[in-house]
């Protein structure tokens, strides 16, 4: 779904720099995004979209359909634009992304093909045409009405104010169907290419069925997944993702030159794909050859790697250890160490299990940062659910500056998670108090369709989900707040039915690495059929995803004088008595319900056990029950 979509002859109308242009962008922008652009992104709109049109019109393509800020889904990332009309010598539907940069001196980064340093001040940023192919293949691995891509799509990277001169370095990175560079001296060019995929006819239709396509990963797509860590991994990274997966490689390759140890630290909110980051940088490490681990501190996010990404393969699932493997590590023995869910760091790796001539009291952090030469963290603030859990950016890169490391940090403000619905992250963000002024009304979100309900009973609750899966075979999971106790597994592998509000009752997800009945093992209760039939935890939902989450408010949280307010009594996490202070122990229950609130793709319901708070979200959510 694109901003604003019109023909290139009427997009013609508007001159280089006309500020209507921009102000009208702006405008969409903030009905469909909910905040206003940034001042860069609007100036760029009135600089360069009329010149593409004017380059249009002049090679006859005026009733072409451009589609400007193209959404690419599942996600929140755009596209600049993708031009939409019939191929000139076949008559199907052809599909032209182009990205438009208004640089005039552009060169690689320290020799990385990939990077580029632009005249303007700030870190390095993503080669355009490697920005445009990945555009490109995203498009092609989710957009179903594209039957065959290779056939229908193309990318340009179009740099409409700089000479070759001023560039030229750019054009060693090698071009393909997916990612070709254009210059303002090449405009000539640039027009042959635009008229040998597009015909002057109207490219209405064509925009029409791009719009109406089915978004789901395609065959090839899947194969790919499944097939990353044990051959290559070729996930489609976007933006900011690529550049933190380049930083990681040019890190290394720096390592290995001059010896120098370099910390990545990627910083990112639910869905906006660190770990995919991880497997990417893994697959491709592991084709080099290079040394290299993944660590979590989440024993569920774990296994559930260790299976997907090993495939079966035992001697691949090795790779994917814990945190508190690398208390005895030898400096260095690894190229790289891919610290995934950093907000689980602890402050120390020991335990009551640790033998008393293991225990040194150094923290896990350093543990971590010496096992490599290229340690890399990724993780999101906000999911720091446990006393202990020192995961922060100013706690790793206070650790590293103090042993004399170089930091290069990236955050990733991509949405994959929660349909990739930017509005709902920050809806969910100011209802919990982590952010503005307070709880604001849940307006909808028509551009990715995430939809926000309260139901009227956990048995509403638990009905609406069940049809979901019954009817449409989505995948859906309850979790709530930890104020009921949590059972073990009794002796005939019966799961004691712990959750209980009025005459509804279920049991917590399994405590066991076995399968309890017909409920999975814990660490597979977010992925594994049967999970549905248990109320999940924030430790074996954090990390995971299904399309539609149902999340029970408890005792903990409550809707008190205007807003959601922390009663830790109500909690019975063993964990949370260790919290030192009611301010950390607030911090931490409403990050525990920011994890459970984002779990959901498609959807989120909620329902509270205290009657003040229910209506509350009731009246926040009307209209959209």
């Amino acid at each position: 779904m694109p901003l604003h979509r019109c023909s290139a002859a009427s997009l013609a109308n508007y001159a280089p720099g006309d500020p209507r242009l921009g102000e009208m962008l702006a405008k969409q922008y903030r009905h469909a995004i909910g905040h206003a652009p940034s001042a860069s992104e609007v100036e760029s709109w009135s600089g360069s979209l009329p010149v593409l049109a004017r380059d249009l019109q002049d090679a006859g393509l005026g009733e072409v359909e451009v589609l400007v800020e193209y959404l690419l889904q599942p996600g929140s990332k755009r596209a600049d634009v993708v031009l939409a009309g019939k191929h000139p010598q076949t008559g199907e539907d052809s599909y032209v992304v182009v990205e438009l940069k208004a640089w005039s001196h552009a060169k690689p980064f320290e020799a990385d093909p990939e990077l580029v340093t632009v005249d303007a001040p700030g870190p390095p940023r993503l080669h355009p045409v490697t920005q445009v192919r990945d555009y490109c293949e995203f498009i092609a691995d989710f957009t179903l009405a594209l039957d065959d891509p290779g056939r229908m799509l193309r990318g340009v990277a179009y740099l409409h104010n700089a000479e070759d001169s001023d560039v030229h370095e750019l054009y060693d990175l090698p071009g393909d169907d997916y990612g070709q560079l254009f210059t303002r001296s090449r405009r000539g060019a640039f027009l042959d290419f635009l008229t040998s995929r597009l015909a002057p006819g109207n490219g209405r239709a064509a925009a029409d069925r791009l719009a109406a396509s089915q978004i789901a990963p395609s065959p090839n797509l899947i194969k790919v997944a499944r097939d990353a860590i044990r051959e290559r991994a070729q996930f489609v990274l976007l933006d900011e993702q690529h550049v933190a997966y380049r930083l990681v490689l040019h890190a290394v390759e720096r390592a290995q030159r001059s010896d120098q140890k370099t910390v990545v630290v990627v910083t990112g909110g639910p869905g906006s794909g660190k770990s995919v980051i991880a497997l990417s940088v893994l697959g491709e490490l592991y084709r080099r050859g290079a040394r290299a681990l993944h660590a979590t501190g989440s024993r569920a996010f774990t296994k559930t790697m260790r299976k997907v990404a090993g495939a079966g393969s035992k001697r691949v699932q090795k790779l994917f250890g814990f945190f508190n493997d690398f208390i005895q590590a030898t400096p260095n023995d690894l190229d790289v160490l891919v610290c995934d869910e950093a907000h689980r760091i602890r402050e120390t790796s020991e335990s009551r299990f640790t033998p008393r001539e293991k225990r040194t009291g150094r923290p896990q952090v350093d543990e971590l940062l010496s096992a490599a030469r290229v340690p890399v963290f990724l993780l999101d603030e906000y999911q720091v659910v446990r006393p202990g859990e020192i995961g922060t950016v100013a706690e790793i890169r206070a650790a590293a500056e103090t042993r004399g490391f170089e930091v290069q940090q990236v955050s990733l403000d991509g949405q994959f998670r929660c349909g990739g619905s930017r509005r709902y992250e920050e809806w969910v963000r100011h209802l919990l108090g982590l952010e503005g002024d307070g709880p604001i009304p849940w307006e909808g979100d028509e551009e990715t369709g995430f939809q926000v309900q309260v139901a009227d009973s956990p048995w509403d609750l638990e009905g609406r989900l069940r049809t979901i899966i019954d009817e449409h075979g989505l995948n859906s999971r309850m979790t709530a707040g930890f104020c009921w106790p949590w059972s073990d597994v009794q002796s005939d592998m019966s799961l004691v039915p712990d959750v209980q509000i009025g005459d509804w009752h279920h049991p917590w997800n399994n405590k066991s690495d076995r399968k309890a009945g017909d409920a999975p093992p814990t660490h597979l209760w977010a992925t594994e059929e049967g999970g549905f039939d248990q109320v999940g935890c924030v430790y074996t939902a954090q990390g995971f995803e299904y399309d539609y989450s149902g999340v029970i408010l408890g005792p903990d949280l409550l809707y008190r004088d205007g807003r959601l307010v922390v009663d830790r009594r109500a909690n019975h996490d063993p964990a949370m008595r260790k919290a030192e202070t009611e301010e950390q122990a607030d911090a931490l229950v409403r990050n525990i319900y920011k994890v459970l609130l984002t779990r959901g793709m498609h959807g989120t319901m909620l329902y509270s056990t205290d009657p003040e708070t229910q209506e509350f979200l009731r009246r926040l959510v009307r209209g959209h029950r």
